[in-house]
């Protein structure tokens, strides 16, 4: 634990084999390892081995959460597709049971949009009824399957539109939900989504630490604007994990490096 916050490292493009992702964390004197459904290796629950997920704790001490498909959609308008998304939904949660996993992280989808000469018209928002009810089939599947100890936190990225703040603000209603707070994301949109997170702040369970410079974001550590050690201070006073959410080995060093170099380590 890194002065109280337990600091982990996603899944790399370039190193997807999971021995070599939990010998990179320990060698960092890391946490845990956030693996990401987007890439090939992880994208089916069911089929990442426990066994192996097993002997990587072991062997460096570390523990795993798990980032959903991005591209997840629970409320599509096709049942077949949105009862597929739900099956992967609850292949995560067996997963996340076997290997121990606290935390699944959840990206809102906003769904199709048609552009109209006044404006976007997002489909789930006109269909209100129709993507509430979709939400609610999931957390239900939440409140059915997850395992005690874990949370399904609803990250921010782009900032929520109104309808999906309504949607975020449904799924909180169950206790086995929270909230991540992507640091990057939260400075490249200028705090969009800060009364929801004003609002419920006790619900951050889950962080996202990269640095940001205007709207580009996923910097290393120390490269950019964003106020880490605050963030740092926050995930500590909210007991919750943080991810450093950068995308190859050498911004992952460079970014531990930075904050061991600014005094925030252990």
């Amino acid at each position: 634990m890194w002065k109280g916050t337990a600091l982990g490292m996603p899944s790399l493009l370039e190193m997807e084999d999971l021995a070599a992702l939990a010998g990179l964390c320990g060698e960092l004197g890391l946490d845990f390892v956030e693996l990401n459904a987007n890439l090939p290796a992880w994208a089916d629950p069911s089929g990442v081995s426990r066994a192996a997920l097993r002997r990587a704790k072991r062997d460096n001490g570390i523990a795993f959460t798990l980032h959903l498909d991005e591209r997840m959609d629970v409320c599509d308008f096709n049942p077949l597709v949105a009862q597929a998304h739900r099956e992967t939904v609850r292949r995560a949660l067996e997963l996340a049971a076997e290997a121990e996993m606290p935390i699944l992280n959840l990206h809102m989808n906003p769904g199709v949009y048609f552009t109209l000469p006044q404006g976007r018209v997002y489909l789930y928002e006109r269909e209100g009824k129709r993507y509430e009810d979709r939400l609610c089939a999931l957390r239900d599947l939440v409140e059915r399957e997850a395992p005690d100890g874990l949370t399904v936190c609803v990250e921010n990225t782009s900032g929520f539109r109104p309808f999906e703040r309504e949607g975020v603000e449904l799924l909180l209603q169950s206790r086995r939900f929270g909230l991540t707070l992507d640091v990057g994301h939260w400075h490249a949109t200028g705090g969009a989504d800060q009364a929801l997170y004003e609002a419920h702040a006790g619900r951050i369970a889950h962080m996202h630490l990269h640095d940001a410079l205007g709207r580009r974001d996923h910097l290393p550590l120390g490269q950019g604007e964003a106020d880490i050690s605050a963030a740092l201070a926050l995930a500590r006073s909210c007991g919750c994990r943080a991810l450093i959410e950068v995308k190859t080995a050498e911004a992952l060093r460079a970014s531990v490096a930075a904050l061991r170099s600014a005094a925030l380590t252990r």
